[in-house]
């Protein structure tokens, strides 16, 4: 079975209301990882803490992903210190406390939920930030997902399931699984878009694409790149060349170099 959507959850609470709304079945030759398929989309019960979900993107992707460029959706709970149980946030800012490392997942479309910046720790949190929302999960499923496909179509859904008035400590199975079950419309909506935003992404390779690997070297991993890179620009633009002067170049990593300031600059002020 292969999938075009693939959503992440940590705990099986989480996933229980998922799979029984999307009706999905398990696979029972996969055993590292309980994973629910149905036609179009894949689900995997991770476990918790970042190497585990990092694990469980990685081995997934490498055996069930069917496209050049799926969906990738984390949904999951997390803490904050004075929003409300039961809140949802569409995440537009990750940073994993350990490496400091921050990631931003790029919004190119108007979301149907509030957005936050969140912080990925590798234990649980009874001090809780001001600014951030906090999980365990995010910034490895964000870094393990870019390997796999186009920051645009990787996001985390996070819904508060603890704060100062009501600690991690009182969070049940039960009440998890009815704060997810309360936002399956606004994931399928968020799904539905980036189904949409995939099928503007997956190009057909362009007559650019070919005169460049013809002109300059690129690895196989480069050509990769470049593809990627081009489809992203012409999603973003809806300019099919970009503007750029191949006789100041040497070399097809200089292209890449390029293709990314641009594309960076792009994404920022969008």
């Amino acid at each position: 079975m292969h999938a075009k959507i693939f959503i992440y959850t940590a705990l099986s609470c989480e996933a229980k209301p998922l799979v029984e709304h999307f009706k999905l079945k398990k696979i029972t030759t996969i055993q590292p990882f309980a994973a629910y398929v149905n036609q179009a989309i894949c689900l995997t019960v991770t476990g918790l803490g970042k190497s585990a979900m990092a694990a469980g993107v990685a081995y997934t992707q490498a055996l069930l992903a069917a496209v050049e460029h799926p969906v990738l959706v984390n949904i999951g709970i997390a803490g904050h210190k004075y929003h409300d149980v039961g809140q949802l946030f569409l995440i537009d800012r990750i940073t994993d406390v350990d490496s400091r490392k921050s990631y931003y997942p790029p919004l190119v479309f108007t979301p149907s939920c509030p957005t936050a910046g969140l912080q990925t720790v590798s234990r649980p949190q009874l001090v809780y930030d001001s600014q951030y929302l906090c999980d365990m999960e995010a910034s490895a499923f964000y870094e393990t997902a870019i390997r796999f496909s186009s920051g645009e179509l990787i996001h985390c859904l996070k819904i508060i399931s603890d704060n100062e008035l009501s600690p991690a400590e009182n969070i049940q199975p039960k009440q998890v699984a009815l704060l997810i079950a309360a936002h399956i419309a606004t994931l399928e909506i968020l799904l539905t878009e980036l189904s949409h935003l995939a099928t503007l992404i997956t190009v057909p390779e362009s007559a650019l694409f070919g005169q460049l690997t013809q002109r300059y070297h690129f690895t196989v991993s480069e050509q990769g790149q470049l593809k990627n890179r081009l489809s992203r620009w012409t999603t973003l633009t809806q300019i099919q060349v970009p503007d750029f002067d191949q006789n100041s170049v040497g070399k097809g990593k200089d292209i890449l170099v390029w293709l990314d300031q641009q594309l960076s600059e792009l994404e920022f002020f969008l």
